[in-house]
Order: C-alpha cells, then structure tokens, then sequence
C-alpha cells in the first residue's frame, strides 16, 4: 500500500511540476492538492483499493478546482 501512496504522490508531483511554465493559479493549487489528499484519504478509506484511491484523487481534484475556482473570484 504504502508503494502505491509513493507511486501515486511522486506522479503527481512530477505532472504538477512539469505542467507549470509560469506562477499556477490558485484553481490549479487547489485541484492538485485535492487530488493528492484525495487520493490519500481514498486509499484510507479502501484499505488501499486502487480504484478507492484512484476515486478519491478524483473526487478530491474535482472540489479543490471549484475551491480554488471560488478562491479566485475573491
């Protein structure tokens, strides 16, 4: 479980890290931190499921890019 959660952090950091060319937006901050704790809390909460995991960065990615989204606006 614990080399899938690694896996999983060190791919998303390296998208994150490789798609930014210039300063991210706070939609972008918001939707790759919810995904990685999504993908964290997910994976908890299936015993480290795959698709549990795979799910929760989803998920977590999807109400991190509405909060940054909103974050925005202010």
């Amino acid at each position: 479980m614990l080399r899938k959660m690694n896996c999983l952090v060190i791919g998303l950091a390296a998208l994150s890290v490789s798609a930014c060319t210039s300063n991210p937006s706070k939609q972008d901050v918001g939707m790759v931190t919810g995904a990685v704790v999504g993908g964290v809390v997910g994976s908890s909460l299936t015993y480290g499921s795959t698709a549990g995991t795979v799910a929760g960065a989803v998920a977590g990615g999807y109400v991190g890019k509405l909060v940054g989204k909103e974050m925005e606006r202010k």
